[in-house]
Order: C-alpha cells, then structure tokens, then sequence
C-alpha cells in the first residue's frame, strides 16, 4: 500500500486520466493510451507521451520497451492511489465531522451490492466500540464544538 504520498508523487488531473486509462487496460501501449485519450480530453500526442513520461518519473508507472513500442504498467493500485487520496483529504478535516463526509459520500457514490455488504460488516464492526460522540480536534483543547 501506499504511504502518504510525496510531493513528486502528487499527481496532477490529467495524471489521473491517463492512470485510470492503465488502471483499465492493464499493460498497455503508448498508442493505446493515446487512442483513448485523445477523442476524451483532445490532447496531442507529446502531451499524452510527456504524461506518460512524468508518472515514470514519479515511480507511479513502468515501462518495457517491446521492439520499438514501450508496454506501460501501474505500480500502485487504483484502490492504494484512490485511498491516498481521500485519506490525505480526510487527515485536513475536523474528527468531528468526516462521518458526516464519508456519509455523504456513500450516499453520492454508485456501489456495488458487494461492496455494501462490505461495508455493513465493517459499520458492525466499528458500531461495538464506537464513542457516542467523536472530539473536534482542530484546536489543542478540545471541547469546542465545531
């Protein structure tokens, strides 16, 4: 899993496009990269080529040179990336507050049966030692309420 991620390994929106673009494929060529992006977002091909360079500087993507093409593949998760990043959002959040979020978000958020019943058994889980209420934690002394 990922740790809490770099300043080189921040990625910007269109890093993201282009991961979610490898993410589905799996191991995938330069030219396919770019014949799904390109109709998306209309970008060039050095954009999508210097996109593609960067998440391998970042250590986000490896390549394979095949002949003359080179194979890209992931080296972290889409679930590890996606979970990095709502957690670093979270972590900048009042305690008091991200059931609220996480709520919201659940109900904002198309999910699988499978994964509801994931998260009902962990809801259980969590229900047997949960504090009736959860401290701000957003000034030293705590006892506001924000």
């Amino acid at each position: 899993m990922l740790q809490s991620q770099t300043k080189e390994n921040m990625i910007s929106d269109a890093e993201w496009e282009v991961m979610r673009i490898v993410w589905t494929l799996g191991d995938t060529r330069t030219s396919q990269v770019i014949e799904e992006l390109q109709p998306k977002m209309g970008w060039t091909e050095s954009t999508i080529k210097t996109l593609l360079r960067r998440l391998v500087q970042k250590g986000l993507l490896k390549t394979e040179k095949d002949g003359r093409r080179f194979i890209y593949t992931a080296t972290v998760s889409q679930t590890d990336m996606m979970y990095n990043a709502a957690r670093e959002l979270l972590d900048r959040m009042c305690d008091m507050h991200k059931g609220e979020v996480i709520l919201k978000l659940l109900h904002d958020s198309p999910i699988s049966k499978s994964d509801l019943e994931k998260i009902q058994t962990e809801v259980n889980t969590k229900e047997k030692t949960a504090p009736e209420m959860v401290p701000c934690n957003c000034l030293m002394k705590s006892e506001h309420i924000c």
